[in-house]
């Protein structure tokens, strides 16, 4: 059995030319928020398993928040950058690739479009938009990540702040 997560990344500052798409930072409001689905997500998932995030610094922040909340080393995480630049189910391979086989969990933070469109292919029901700050988890009756499929997973949970907070 494998499990992925989907995390999206929580409220970003606004877009401006001082600072470039990948440095713009979670907002307070986005970390408080963050924060409060990763106390939830604890609740219900007792592993993060092998985190890998996206390198914008918001989606860096996420992960640190949850990380921190479930008692994650930093030194633990791995980047990459297909998930901020190219993520989508033909590449997810090469980036759960980096992930070692005996791993069961495997949690992704990074961004929209992307997350809402995979998580929806793989999930046999069909997934709704993740929110900002929001959580997908979905499993999978396969031995190894490279089996992962469309329309193969079942939604476990899915965290929307709007009906946590």
């Amino acid at each position: 059995m494998k499990k992925l997560i989907f995390i999206r990344h929580g409220k970003a500052e606004d877009e401006s030319p001082e600072i470039s798409d990948l440095e713009r930072s979670l907002t307070l409001k986005g970390k408080a928020i963050s924060q409060r689905m990763a106390i939830k997500l604890l609740e219900k998932e007792g592993s993060l398993g092998t985190v890998v995030t996206s390198p914008a610094f918001r989606a860096l922040e996420t992960a640190l928040i949850f990380m921190g909340e479930y008692g994650i080393n930093a030194e633990d995480l791995i980047l990459n950058n297909s998930i901020y630049f190219s993520l989508s189910l033909k590449n997810l391979p090469s980036v759960l690739s980096c992930v070692k086989e005996d791993a069961d969990i495997v949690t992704l933070f990074g961004h929209n479009p992307s997350f809402s469109q995979i998580a929806d292919n793989l999930s046999k029901e069909g997934c709704a938009f993740i929110p900002k700050s929001g959580v997908v988890c979905i499993s999978f009756n396969i031995p190894t990540w490279s089996e992962i499929k469309r329309n193969t997973g079942r939604i476990e949970c899915f965290l929307k702040p709007e009906n946590i907070l």
